[in-house]
């Protein structure tokens, strides 16, 4: 690893701290930081990570991650592209660009359809990565066509079926493949009532989430509705229900004003979150017998040595 840093200084930045990178404002320094401004910047990052035989993770805005008090015992790139083109009803973004960016671009060219994610933070490409969404849609509705870099270094173009979309979930989440741009298909409605959708959006945001408390959105993932075409049950008012509130480890608390969002309340741990993240989980299965599943991802100091059966490991 040394080795690659000193044959490649411009290309990576030693002892970055995770915490500057992330939402939750937690996480020890990576060996090595690297923005990624195009495929080319991306394609060498994994090629380097390859030859040298160590691990690599790709991120965008830092949200829906807990890094490791440690750090990373490897390579993590940042996706800095923020290219946006919009020629008639279609929207051409790089994975870089901040998801509520790409709202305000679209909306100002008359294109309507994203306004649902207005204040969702992150980038477009962990958006994608992960099927962000709310209000009854999703990131995976508008995709027509991605840009993706291969582990084995290929860049494909790919349509919607490779990311097999599902709740908050897609097969990129398995893999090492990176995306790199995007290409949507969005609407021309009506943009008065769209930019009214996205001012109620953004209120309730703010009335519902953190706005000077690190967190890395919403911790749980909403249940599967109980019949087909139902409404998923929130996971916020099981939370609520059985007192979460309530619970705190060290410096990470539950959220006053939503129960499924855990904070950063001066110098937490990611060793308290996780526990926090258990505790809460363990609450609503002894009281309803449902088992939570998380929607934010656990970096591990040694991703592919992180237990097979910790639901939070990202494996670089």
């Amino acid at each position: 690893m040394a080795d690659l840093l000193h044959r490649h200084p411009e290309r990576f930045e030693p002892g970055i701290p995770l915490s500057s990178l992330t939402t939750l404002r937690i996480g020890g320094a990576a060996l090595g930081l690297a923005k990624l401004r195009n495929s080319e910047d991306a394609r060498r990052f994994l090629e380097n990570a390859r030859e040298a035989e160590i691990p690599a993770v790709c991120l965008g805005g830092g949200s829906n991650v807990l890094a490791d008090d440690r750090g990373f015992c490897g390579l993590v790139g940042v996706m800095s592209d923020r290219t946006l083109e919009i020629r008639g009803d279609t929207v051409r973004a790089g994975a870089g660009i901040p998801f509520d960016e790409l709202v305000v671009g679209s909306l100002q060219a008359g294109l309507t359809g994203l306004e649902f994610a207005s204040g969702i933070p992150g980038s477009l490409g962990r958006a994608l990565v992960g099927n962000a969404g709310c209000y009854g849609h999703e990131i995976g509705e508008f995709l027509r066509e991605a840009v993706v870099l291969r582990e084995d270094g290929r860049i494909e173009t790919v349509g919607p079926e490779a990311f097999a979309f599902a709740y908050r979930h897609t097969a990129f989440k398995e893999r090492r493949d990176v995306v790199l741009e995007a290409v949507l298909t969005l609407g021309r409605g009506d943009v008065v009532a769209a930019l009214a959708e996205r001012a109620d959006h953004l209120a309730s945001r703010r009335a519902k989430h953190p706005v000077d408390l690190p967190c890395a959105g919403s911790w749980f993932k909403n249940l599967p509705p109980a019949e087909p075409g139902g409404r998923r049950q929130a996971a916020g008012a099981l939370l609520e229900t059985v007192g979460a509130k309530r619970l705190r480890v060290g410096d990470a608390g539950v959220f006053a004003g939503h129960a499924n969002i855990i904070v950063n309340l001066g110098r937490a741990r990611c060793v308290d979150v996780l526990a926090l993240a258990e505790a809460m989980r363990a609450a609503v299965q002894d009281r309803f017998g449902v088992r939570l599943e998380a929607e934010v991802r656990h970096l591990a100091w040694l991703a592919d040595a992180a237990r097979p059966d910790d639901p939070w490991a990202i494996r670089g």
